[in-house]
């Protein structure tokens, strides 16, 4: 029997560090809206049933996108966290074995490869797109001095989307917020929770929109972009 596979999609956030006039998700590259690059490669896979979109109260952008409405997005309301908006998401999905992809509204240059490889895993520990570190890592203090080099071999950095099973992480969120613990992605919760998600080795190009010269980088990647 096939899994039932739901994206979640957080799009409630205002992006400060990249100094606009609107969040960064509704920026455009390629006269799409960063959030509408990124629906559409989630849209387009297969084996992906359905997208939750979770959005801010009274989001005025929606209105400025051309995918709505779509029979394959259900908007819900955001929260004033990452973590706090997924978790609206989970409480939308009806089937609590559904398995969901969490995947972040400003990473447009995810591609059906990297996806592919996500979904292939298969076990209650569930996994994330990450890529080794590869470039010299620095500890420092609040001063910005370094206090040591650490030691990369076992270091990767995060990416999404990242697949769990909808009630396992569910359960990790409502565990981790209760206890007011630092989220930082969903993984972060599950580990709090006892698990040990895989990592999946991901491409270089699923970069996350975070700062203004991050839009021409996309661009680039999005122009050379097959799924």
């Amino acid at each position: 029997m096939s899994r039932e596979i739901i994206a979640v999609i957080p799009a409630a956030g205002v992006g400060s560090r990249m100094q606009a006039n609107k969040p960064k998700q509704y920026l455009k590259i390629l006269d799409k809206t960063i959030l509408e690059h990124t629906l559409s490669v989630i849209l387009s896979h297969p084996a992906i049933n359905h997208v939750i979109l979770a959005v801010g109260k009274n989001d005025p952008y929606l209105s400025e996108m051309t995918l709505f409405p779509h029979q394959n997005i259900t908007l819900v309301e955001g929260g004033e966290t990452r973590a706090e908006s997924v978790l609206n998401g989970l409480n939308a999905i009806k089937n609590d074995y559904a398995w969901v992809l969490v995947h972040d509204a400003a990473r447009p240059c995810l591609t059906h490869q990297d996806l592919n490889k996500l979904l292939q895993i298969d076990d209650e520990q569930g996994a994330i797109l990450a890529i080794p570190a590869v470039d010299t890592i620095k500890r420092a203090n609040e001063q910005q001095d370094i206090i040591k080099t650490e030691d990369r071999t076992e270091l990767w950095l995060a990416q999404t989307p990242q697949f769990f099973r909808c009630d396992l992480l569910r359960n990790a969120l409502e565990q981790g917020l209760s206890q007011g613990a630092n989220i930082t992605d969903e993984a972060s919760a599950m580990e709090l929770a006892g698990f040990q998600p895989h990592l999946v080795a991901g491409r270089s190009d699923n970069i996350k929109v975070t700062r203004p010269e991050d839009l021409a980088l996309a661009e680039f990647y999005l122009t050379r972009k097959t799924l």
